[in-house]
This record gives structure tokens, sequence and C-alpha cells, in this order.
């Protein structure tokens, strides 16, 4: 094995020494070009691919994360803000098993404060670790919104007291740090809000306090209060507003084209809440209700004393008793006849609440664009016609539902916009995709430019190298038959030459060449070649 070995690293130098020295400059580029291939190929077989493991965690889950993976013997690097990369196959399965050790857990403590008994603890730490667990639940939970990156909160109890205070009641405070630094939005803090106050009993939403990083306060008015009232009430005021300016500049645009028209829409909407009782009588339709009728009767009788006063008169005697007989008797009747009748009038009630929000009055101001005819310089406005202009002044009466009769004012206008500014900016941003477009093709030409160029400096450089001359054997003009019968013995005639033949220049014998094809085919195969290619039919001597 090793002579072989020597053999080839000898045979390999003296192909080596009889090259040229363009034939050894080629050789040395095609051996080095195919190295870097391997090399190439070897580097980027091997590199792995990194997929994002956990991003924006603190220093503290970082560095749990980091020692659980090094536990596991994976692979990881660190980006900025505190992004963890891992290989791309393996970041599924390493989140489910950190997560089986519950890796990482957040900013503040939660519930699993419980997991672990503790005994023999007061009545003030139990509710000290239930305020702990709670808050940082809480802060777990608004970290998992889109706009939040993380989150503290802050719960205030009152003590539990046998007498209650209405004076004291729960409160709240958030902390949040935005994502890029933008502002929250509305719907976010209510929900913010919102989740916390159903989260603590008693806790009501506004009286949850809500900051982010950039120092921006959120006011938490009351309802009830007059400051939540004309902020609500400004806050709907505005959103009506917004609708129906959208409303009709989408109308418009669609006719005009993109940018040709800006609507405003001013609403002056009624907050107030009346509730107006009614009550009618109706004199014509009268129904007897009750009817009661009373009959009285009377007899009396009386009888006149005639007896004269004095002593006679309280003398008893024939002649009283006979005179008090004899007097006269009074008599009288009276008959009576009472009637009540009592009458129902018709009488109708009615009840109506009209709620806040309705509009009193809208005012619109609209603009269109002038139309333009011509390009370039000779590009001029032309305006409209009244009728086209009462065409549009009606579509966006039609899609405000403006109601003359209630005050409500549409004023339109024809004005030239100024595009110029737009332009401008559309000229630069057409140049500067345009010079990174060129810029990008340049960049991944360069390396198949420079490919190229190597590739027609090598093939010049093989074309300009000579042929060179390499001894194939035996020169077949000095070979003959040796001692005429071939038989190879070695005991002929002085006349033969070194190899035993017989020179004979421009003579070549069938059998000579059989012998020569025989005893060494593959020189004979090289000479045959480089005859061809010098275009001899015979060899030379």
């Amino acid at each position: 094995m090793n002579q072989n070995l020597s053999k080839l690293i000898k045979q390999l130098g003296d192909i080596w020494g009889q090259l040229g020295a363009s034939q050894r400059v080629s050789v040395l580029a095609a051996t080095f070009i195919l190295a870097a291939g391997l090399v190439a190929a070897a580097v980027w077989s091997s590199h792995a691919e990194y997929g994002l493991l956990y991003g924006g965690l603190s220093d503290t889950e970082s560095a749990k994360v980091v020692a659980a993976l090094n536990d596991a013997k994976v692979a990881y690097k660190v980006g900025s803000g505190g992004a963890i990369m891992v290989p791309a196959d393996k970041v599924y399965a390493m989140r489910m098993q950190l997560a089986s050790k519950g890796i990482p857990q957040g900013d503040g403590v939660g519930f699993e404060i419980f997991d672990k008994p503790n005994f023999g603890i007061s009545d003030f730490v139990q509710r000290a670790n239930y305020l702990r667990a709670l808050q940082g639940e809480l802060g777990r939970t608004i970290s998992q919104l889109d706009e939040v990156s993380a989150a503290r909160v802050m719960i205030v109890l009152p003590e539990n007291r046998l007498l209650l205070d209405k004076d004291k009641f729960p409160t709240a405070s958030v902390f949040v740090r935005v994502r890029g630094n933008s502002q929250l939005s509305p719907q976010t803090i209510n929900s913010i809000r919102f989740l916390v106050a159903n989260s603590v009993e008693g806790l009501k939403p506004n009286h949850v306090a809500v900051v982010d990083n950039l120092g921006n306060t959120e006011e938490n008015s009351d309802n009830d209060s007059l400051a939540g009232v004309s902020s609500s009430q400004l806050a709907a005021r505005r959103s009506l507003e917004q609708y129906l300016s959208k409303k009709a500049q989408d109308m418009l645009e669609t006719v005009l084209g993109p940018g040709q028209a800006i609507v405003r829409v001013s609403a002056e909407v009624n907050y107030d809440t009346v509730t107006k009782t009614e009550e009618k009588f109706d004199p014509d339709g009268q129904v007897v209700r009750t009817q009661t009728k009373d009959d009285d009767n009377n007899e009396t009788a009386s009888t006149a004393n005639t007896t004269p006063t004095g002593i006679s008169a309280n003398t008893v005697g024939e002649t009283n008793g006979t005179q008090a007989s004899a007097s006269p008797v009074n008599s009288s009747k009276n008959h009576k006849t009472t009637s009540t009748i009592e009458y129902e009038i018709g009488k109708t009630t009615s009840a109506m609440t009209e709620v806040a929000g309705g509009i009193k009055r809208l005012t619109a101001a609209v603009t269109v664009a002038q139309q333009m005819e011509g390009t370039g310089a000779d590009r001029k406005p032309v305006a409209r016609s009244p009728e086209d202009l009462n065409k549009l002044r009606l579509i966006v009466s039609n899609a405000l539902g403006a109601d003359l009769t209630r005050g409500d004012t549409i004023e339109l206008a024809e004005l030239p916009f100024n595009d110029q500014f737009a332009t401008e900016m559309n000229q630069q941003l057409d140049q500067q995709v345009k010079r990174d477009f060129w810029w990008d093709l340049a960049r991944k030409s360069v390396y198949p430019a420079l490919g190229l160029v190597a590739f027609l400096i090598l093939l010049r450089a093989f074309k300009q190298t000579p042929v060179q001359e390499i001894p194939l054997g035996i020169p077949v003009g000095r070979l003959a038959l040796k001692n005429g019968n071939g038989n190879g013995n070695g005991h002929g005639s002085s006349r033969f030459g070194e190899y035993g033949f017989e020179p004979q220049p421009g003579v070549v014998t069938v059998d000579v060449l059989n012998r020569l094809i025989k005893e060494n085919p593959s020189n004979m195969t090289s000479a045959i070649r480089e005859w061809m290619n010098r275009g001899h039919t015979t060899p030379e001597a």
C-alpha cells in the first residue's frame, strides 16, 4: 500500500514537473475553487437556523431560562432586547419543557405562593400573601395584551372592621409598559380597568388608575360626576361626527376619486332626558257613573192653647177641662224628593320619555377638488356646472340624513387642492424605490459577476497555454523485430538497438504494431492520439 502511494506521488510529481507555468496556475485555481466550494457546503450544512424562544423577559426570568437551557445542553443565542434564540426545530419542544418547570413565571408572585403548605402563619400574613398573589396574577394577565409588554398591579383594600366606613373603598393602580412606546388605546384602557375591577371584590372600574411608561395618566372620572358625563358626551359626539363625515366622504371619493373630497360634520346633540305625562278629558263623552234618588214624607199635628194666663188657668175645674178639649188642632204634611246623578268624563293619559342622544341640528362643510384637464404644463382647472354641484350636495344630504326643516345646513364649495407636496413626495418615493431596486440588483449580481470574470480569465489562460510534449514511451521509429523471429531471447546481432529492434525510419510493419500494442497499449494509445493531432499518418523516427 505504501509502495503504491509512493509511486502515485512520484507520478504526480513527474506530471507536475512537465506542466507549464500557465497550466500550473490553472490547476491551482481549479483546486482552490473546489476546496472553497467544499468548505462552504460543509459550513452551510452545519449552520443551524435559530428561532425565537422568548423575548422581552426580565433579567431574572432570562437567567432562569438560560440556566434551564444549559442543564438541557441546548445551544442558544442571546439577541438584543433579551431575546433568547434556540435552533428552530427545538423551539416548541423547549417551550413545553420549560413550561412544565414553571419557567418563565413573569414578574411578581402568583397563586403558586400557596403551593407549599405553611402552618402556623397569622391571618395578617395569609391576607398579605393573597393580595400579593392577586396582584401578580393580574399583572401577568395584563401582560398578555398585544399592546402591553409588562404590567404591575397595586391593590389597596380597606381593613376588615365591624363598623363599615362608606368613605373607604378598594382602589387599584396599574402600571403598564407599552410596546413600541405608543399610547394605549381607550379600548385597551377600559379593558384593563374592567379586568381589575371584576377580579377584586367591591372594586369599581372608575377607582382603577392606569399609568404607562411614558408618563401618560388616564383620567379616572366617575360616570355620575359632571366631569365623567362631559367626557362621555364629548366622546359620543366626536364618534358621531367622525362616522357621518367618513360616510359622506367615502361616497364622494367613490364618485370623484380618492383624495378629491373633504367632508367635516358638526352635530348638535340633545343630551336632555325628558319624561312627559299628559292627561286629556273629553266632556262630550259623558257616562253615568252613579245615580241616587231620595223620597222624604213628613206629617206634623199641633193643638193651639186658648186658656188665659193667671189664676183661672192654673185652677182645675169643669170649665177648664171643657175649654182644653175644645182647643183647635193644626196639622201639616211635607213631601221631599232628592235625586243625585254622577257622570264619568272620558280621560286619556299618556307618558313619553325622550332619551338623550337625539340630533338637534347638523352642519356639514364639503370641499371638492376642481376638475383638471391636460397634462404637464398644459394642465388647467375646469369649473363644474351648478347642476353638478347641486347633485353632489344632494348626495351628501342624503348620506347624512339631513333634515332641512330641522335647520340642517350643507355648504359645498369647489376649490383647487394644493397637491404639490404630495406630488413631490411621490416622486421622491419613486426615485428611492428605483435606487433601492438597482442597488439590491447590483449587490446580488456582484458575486456572479466575479465568478464569471474568474471563469473567463481561466478560459483565456487555457487557450494561451502552449502544447507541451511529454515523452510517452519508446519512439516507434527505433523499434524492429528482435532477431527477426520475435522470440526476445536477447541473443541477436549487434545491429539491433537498445531494445533489440532494428531502427527502420519511416517504416512500421504490422508485426511491430501488434507487438507494441500488446506490450504497452496505454503508451500506444497516447502516441496515436498525438500523431492524429499533429496531422501525420506515420510516425517519425
